[in-house]
Parts: structure tokens; C-alpha cells; sequence
């Protein structure tokens, strides 16, 4: 994969709303908190037309903007793309970027089916260009010491594996169409689902088959806020999987944009031969353990709170229990993206693995149109 200059990196960014303003966020407080070998520049930001772009660029301290997103794809001033927009848009966006040579930087889903996705990763890997996809919860010092606990084997082999991501963002059978509720937009399961199945492959390893069933709780949806004209929806609001691990665990996922009274239930429990770990985003700086071992009257989970011993939370805050927060997810992955760049290596989660993921959602919506087990990427 290549990287760039190693001096100065112009970043351009595509679409300027919720995640948009995160990654303007990460990219501007990166090099306060990080040691990083480039300095960085908000060069240019592009978004839905020219107005909206300027403001955005105002907003967010961009020197430049467009109305055009193939205007910032080829601008040699650009070094690496940022991506926040609609997931239709994403595979035009990726050939055009990977064509110009860009680093691509792209929130998750990579894309909304595995054709679309390999298509993504194949014109990007032809390019050699450096990619990262925004599965920005992996960068949470509470999952990373997940992984460590279990590959040393403080938990013994693993078993079962129960995930889940819930939102109550689409609770409201008047919440509006968006990106979203396009038909290509995904549906919950590749939106937010797609999230879980990433932590269950970090954390376990590669999903080798899955058993699904997904349902759309409200049947149509306004066509605008508050209009009374309301149009069919075609996509899932949540889905449910048993899911098989390459390992030889078996575990289930859950996915559910329609979850009433549930804000950020972003969460798993992994159990083992010798203990078990549980965690949960809406307590995020949090990670319980559970040691077989320990006697019966002191058996149950230990919290572990989050602090400088956790890499890279010490690089926010040199004491414990004062908390990260879900923008500091997203300085982390930029540090580690910018560390990349000027060094030449490569990142993860890249298109790849992205892939692996939108195969597994692929493979969930399968087995729930024709039932039974689906081998996932067949």
C-alpha cells in the first residue's frame, strides 16, 4: 500500500452532517493529542452543492469547498479522501478516489451488498492505495484489552459469543425516509449490524456460516418530516442471526435500529472454558471480567474501569475513570490512519476485511429469504 508526503497531508472531506463533523472534529484535534510524523490540513470539503459546502467549510475550518465530490476526488492538493456520505454514493466515490491515486478513508458499511464491496476493494487494491474503513468502536482501549484477555486465554477456549446493536433512532413509525430507508441504503442490518459482526470478527476470529431472519416492523414511512404522503419501506429495521465461527463457536447477533428506549446498546458478552467478558458502548469505559477460578463467595464479574495502563487513553487524560468519549474513537482512528499514511504501512480494518463483513451480512439476508444455514461468501 503507499503512503504520501510525509510532511504535510491535505485531507478533503465528503459530506459534512453527523459523521462528517466527527471526522472534521478528529482530524483537527489529532495532532494536539498524538505524536504524529505529518502535519495536517483541511483542505477541502464537498457536499450536496456549493452553498451548503461553503458553510460546512466555514463551520468546520476547511480552506476550500465544492458542490462536486469528483471535483475533490481529483485534486492533487488532496492526499486522503474522508467519506461520510450517503452508502449508495460509496462505490462511485471509491472508484473515482482510488483512479486519482487518494488514500481512502470511508465510514462503515463499506458497502451495502459484497459485490459492490469487492468491486470497492478490487479497484482500490489495483491502485495500491491505502484504505480504513470507520468501524470506530474497535478503537475503544476496553475492546482492545478484550482481544488481549482472549488470545492470552484468561478466559479459556471460547464457546459462545451473544452481540447486539440496538438504536432507538427508527423507533417512530413517522420517522422520515432517509439514505437510510433507500432500498439502497441497507437496512439496519448492514447500517448498524454491520458494527456488531465487526467487534464478533476482531474479537473471535472469521464467521464461516450464518442463520437468519429479518422484519420490517413499519411497513411505510413519510416521505419528509411531517408530510402526510408516506411510501413503502423496502429494507429491514432489525434483524436476528445465529452465526457459526471458524473457530468452532457458535453465537447470535442482533440488530435493531427500532429499539425503543435503547439510545447506544452496542454490546456483546463472550463466554469461555475458564471466565467470561461483557461490555456494552452505552457503557463504554467499562469491561467486565469473569474469572472461572475464583472461590464461590467472591464468584462474579470485575469491573475494569478504563485509564492510562490502556493504550491510548493516556494520550487524553493521565488519570483514571475520567472517560473517553465517542469523538475520542474517532481521533484514535485518524491518529492510526496518519500513521499509517507517512509511514507506508497499512491499516485495519481495510477494505478487505470490510468486505468480510459486508459477506456476512450478505449472507444473513440470504438464509433469510431462503432459510436454513448460508456459507458466508458463497
Amino acid at each position: 500500500m503507499t503512503g504520501g508526503r510525509s510532511d504535510r497531508v491535505g485531507i478533503g472531506l465528503i459530506g459534512a452532517g453527523f459523521m462528517g463533523k466527527c471526522h472534521a472534529h478528529a482530524f483537527r484535534s489529532v495532532g494536539g493529542l498524538f505524536d504524529l510524523p505529518c502535519t495536517v490540513e483541511l483542505d477541502m470539503l464537498a457536499d450536496v452543492d456549493a452553498e451548503t459546502a461553503k458553510a460546512s467549510a466555514v463551520a468546520l475550518g476547511f480552506r476550500r469547498s465544492t458542490g462536486e465530490w469528483a471535483e475533490l476526488v481529483s485534486d492533487p492538493e488532496i492526499d486522503i479522501v474522508a467519506v461520510t456520505a450517503p452508502n449508495k454514493l460509496h462505490e462511485p466515490i471509491v472508484l473515482a478516489a482510488a483512479a486519482n491515486g487518494k488514500t481512502i478513508y470511508y465510514e462503515k458499511p463499506l458497502s451495502t451488498t459484497a459485490g459492490s464491496a469487492h468491486r470497492m476493494r478490487k479497484a482500490a487494491g489495483d491502485a495500491g492505495v491505502l484504505t480504513l474503513v470507520g468501524f470506530n468502536f474497535l478503537r475503544n482501549p476496553m475492546i482492545k484489552l478484550a482481544r488481549e484477555l482472549i488470545q492470552d486465554g484468561e478466559i479459556g477456549d471460547i464457546t459462545g459469543f451473544r452481540g447486539r446493536h440496538a438504536e432507538n433512532y427508527m423507533a417512530s413509525p413517522d420517522t422520515p425516509h432517509s439514505f437510510r430507508t433507500d432500498p439502497e441504503g441497507g437496512g439496519a442490518l448492514a447500517d448498524i449490524g454491520s458494527h456488531i459482526l465487526s467487534l464478533a470478527r476482531y474479537l473471535i476470529g472469521p464467521i464461516t456460516s450464518a442463520s437468519g431472519v429479518v422484519d420490517t416492523i413499519f411497513k411505510d414511512r413519510p416521505v419528509a418530516l411531517g408530510a402526510s404522503e408516506r411510501k413503502p419501506v423496502l429494507v429491514d429495521d432489525h434483524a436476528h442471526a445465529l452465526i457459526r465461527f471458524e473457530q468452532g463457536a457458535i453465537g447470535s447477533i442482533e440488530a435493531n435500529w427500532a429499539a425503543t428506549g435503547r439510545t447506544m446498546d452496542l454490546s456483546f458478552e463472550i463466554t469461555g472454558t475458564g471466565g467470561a467478558i461483557a461490555f456494552s458502548q452505552e457503557r463504554m469505559n467499562e469491561l467486565l471480567l469473569y474469572c472461572g477460578d475464583s472461590s464461590k463467595s467472591k464468584a462474579g464479574f470485575t469491573r475494569i474501569e478504563s485509564g492510562p495502563a490502556h493504550s491510548p487513553y493516556g494520550a487524553f487524560c493521565p488519570a483514571p475513570g475520567h472517560h473517553l468519549g465517542f469523538n475520542d474513537l474517532k481521533v484514535i482512528e485518524v491518529a492510526e490512519l496518519l500513521k499509517a499514511y507517512c509511514g507506508g504501512a497499512t491499516c485495519f480494518p481495510d477494505f478487505s476485511e470490510a468486505c468480510r463483513v459486508q459477506e456476512t451480512v450478505d449472507a444473513i439476508h440470504l438464509s433469510a429469504q431462503r432459510g436454513g444455514w448460508v456459507k458466508v461468501g458463497s
